[in-house]
């Protein structure tokens, strides 16, 4: 990783992380990370983009890794992130992005997308399609120990998460969301439970990326990472009154099969059927039959072809 360089944005009176690798010249590829992630969940991608001619930045969002954390993290909002993305933009003078995201990032770029169409030249999402802006009613169709529901509870993933170290809590998320069943929890059972101790890491996921991945959660903590995505969801501000909620940029989805939010009530309907594409006309999807919730991590070579193909096809 010794070519990837760190430096600080100030951004709404935040100090944000920002990696970055490739010419200052080149087109700009701007990553965004998911939960229980960190920019270096995108170090195979950025790697690879800058070799072919691309600059790579990959920000932590504001109250994760080597960020900021925001001055009320249980305030924040998705609107929060966009400004923040708004801002580093700004500051590195960059009149135009692609942007790649996984995860919750995609609710981040749905929304940028929506509001700064112009600032976009193309975007791509891994296992969350683009969404309009509201409320999200999955939850409702699913059990009371759905790992969604538990963590908006005020105080409870705190009261889980605490018994361990942030390490800890990362691997068992990891692991968690590595398999191809949604994570829920029996009614006397914490969501942390649901891994056994003795699991192993996923093979592509090695302890070093573990180690990585836990200093950076134990300077931020998790309070801003349960916020924003998970409680900021149920937040009225975070659906934006878009009359058509329609984007004209080119776009790609990459959809692990055997990703667990595939099986999410409504999401496998929505993509399969071409819904997606009503708000998203130049949307391609692409399947990966064994990838699951970290394709980018699990399978590196294809997901770099692929994002490289659609920045290569539209740069």
């Amino acid at each position: 990783m010794d070519e990837i360089e760190h430096k600080y944005v100030q951004a709404n009176g935040l100090k944000l992380h920002v990696a970055e690798i490739g010419s200052e010249s080149s087109p700009v590829v701007v990553f965004l990370h998911g939960f229980p992630e960190i920019w270096y969940s995108w170090r195979h991608q950025m790697i690879a983009v800058a070799k072919a001619g691309f600059r790579a930045i990959a920000p932590d969002y504001r109250g994760y890794g080597l960020s900021d954390p925001p001055p009320q993290p249980e305030k924040t909002t998705f609107l929060d992130l966009i400004s923040d993305l708004l801002a580093i933009l700004d500051a590195l003078n960059i009149s135009k992005v692609f942007l790649v995201s996984k995860d919750f990032g995609s609710a981040v770029v749905s929304i940028f997308v929506l509001l700064h169409q112009e600032r976009v030249s193309g975007f791509v999402t891994l296992g969350v399609p683009f969404r309009p802006p509201r409320l999200p009613t999955h939850h409702k169709l699913l059990p009371e120990g759905f790992y969604i529901s538990r963590w908006q509870e005020p105080g409870r993933a705190e009261a889980d998460f605490g018994r361990l170290d942030a390490k800890t809590v990362v691997r068992n998320i990891y692991i968690m969301f590595s398999r191809s069943e949604i994570p829920i929890a029996q009614e006397n059972q914490e969501i942390m439970d649901i891994v056994e101790p003795s699991t192993p890491l996923p093979s592509w996921f090695s302890e070093e990326d573990l180690a990585a991945y836990g200093a950076l959660y134990e300077k931020s903590g998790f309070q801003t990472a349960l916020q924003v995505p998970y409680r900021a969801f149920l937040d009225r501000k975070n659906e934006l009154n878009i009359p058509i909620p329609k984007v004209e940029v080119p776009a790609l989805l990459i959809m692990g099969e055997k990703d667990y939010v595939f099986k999410f009530p409504g999401i496998e309907d929505y993509i399969r059927n071409g819904e997606v594409k009503k708000f998203v006309p130049k949307l391609d999807i692409i399947y990966i039959p064994e990838g699951t919730h970290f394709v980018q991590e699990q399978f590196p070579d294809h997901v770099n072809e692929l994002i490289l193909n659609f920045l290569t096809g539209h740069s």
